[in-house]
């Protein structure tokens, strides 16, 4: 049988190892796509959780799982187009104290939203692996949460009228703060798109010095490797043509595996593909692995940790979460 293409508007950040289904190289098997390039992507994830305006589009990891909870009318795939690790990043101020995770206990330290994947991830290390208790911190925020049904844990607390975190951060009202996602650059300069005050040159060190050694030893020893960005979509889509998962993660892979191609051949030299390739030194050969059985240890983290962080309100199953997970 000969299926009539399918339209999709389709929302997803522009990456070297996508850029061949984006441009049409790579078809999408029974698709045609429209694609709507939204800059920065993070104002698509607002807008695919609260209106659902896309078909398909790339969401953080953690904003899906929030959404997904909260009955969310799409679903993921398991393609996932951003990775990092996550023991580095947690600037400190010098004169605070602070030598150890466990010294933010009882201190209030800022993030940009609280289910910010960067800040989900960077927290469950801190607890698991250093012992840190979340509850005994006071986490300031100051932009709004994506998914509008969640009710935030009761230590977190909007940064106050007429301030920011970059000049809490800097008065020291807040001692410590996620780099970028608080607004803060490593030299205590605004990071770019955020906050543009002046704010003193002071050197914001690292909590964790030692964080890309540490890094490694985690993926060796757990096997979890972060996922940022994931591909969803529509519950009605699905259900009208349950093949579109299979078009779309095979049109992913494929693009995938020709990057990666340039990757090892020394010829992909973007920003993000030196990225990658220092994290393929990590975890293998193939530094954006897709599909489920590959990423199981990392996804049934996330889902957890998202849990123990008061960000969904009951466990979530993998087929609660992918769509049909037996076969992608």
């Amino acid at each position: 049988m000969v299926r009539q293409p399918v339209p999709l508007k389709i929302a997803i950040a522009d990456f070297p190892h996508t850029l061949a289904v984006k441009n049409g190289s790579i078809p999408i098997d029974g698709v045609t796509p429209e694609f709507v390039n939204v800059v920065p992507q993070i104002a698509a994830f607002r807008r695919m959780v609260r209106q659902v305006e896309f078909d398909v589009c790339e969401l953080a990891a953690t904003t899906y799982i929030v959404a997904r909870a909260h009955k969310a009318p799409f679903q993921a795939l398991p393609i996932f187009v951003h990775r990092m690790f996550h023991h580095g990043g947690m600037l400190v101020r010098p004169d605070a104290g602070i030598r150890h995770p466990k010294d933010l206990e009882g201190r209030n330290v800022g993030v940009r939203a609280y289910t910010v994947t960067t800040g989900v991830w960077t927290r469950g290390v801190l607890m698991d692996e250093y012992g840190l208790d979340n509850s005994k911190m006071t986490w300031f925020v100051d932009d709004e949460e994506h998914v509008t049904q969640l009710t935030l844990p009761a230590n977190v607390r909007r940064v106050p009228p007429g301030s920011s975190l970059v000049d809490m951060m800097a008065d020291g009202r807040i001692v410590a703060g996620m780099a970028g996602n608080a607004g803060l650059g490593r030299t205590g300069a605004p990071a770019e798109g955020w906050n543009s005050m002046q704010v003193p040159a002071v050197e914001y060190p690292d909590l964790i010095p030692d964080a890309k050694e540490r890094e490694a030893a985690w993926y060796v020893r757990t096997g979890i490797y972060p996922m940022h960005g994931t591909i969803v979509v529509k519950d009605s889509v699905l259900a009208e043509h349950p093949w579109i998962a299979r078009a779309l993660y095979d049109a992913f892979e494929q693009a995938k595996t020709d990057w990666l191609k340039t990757l090892h051949d020394g010829s992909a030299q973007t920003p993000g593909d030196q990225k990658y390739r220092v994290l393929a030194k990590i975890v293998g050969s193939d530094p954006l692995p897709y599909g489920l059985e590959a990423n199981a240890a990392s996804v049934r983290y996330l889902e957890d940790t998202a849990f123990r962080q008061g960000l969904i309100p009951q466990r979530m199953t993998m087929d609660e979460l992918f769509f049909d997970s037996a076969t992608l």
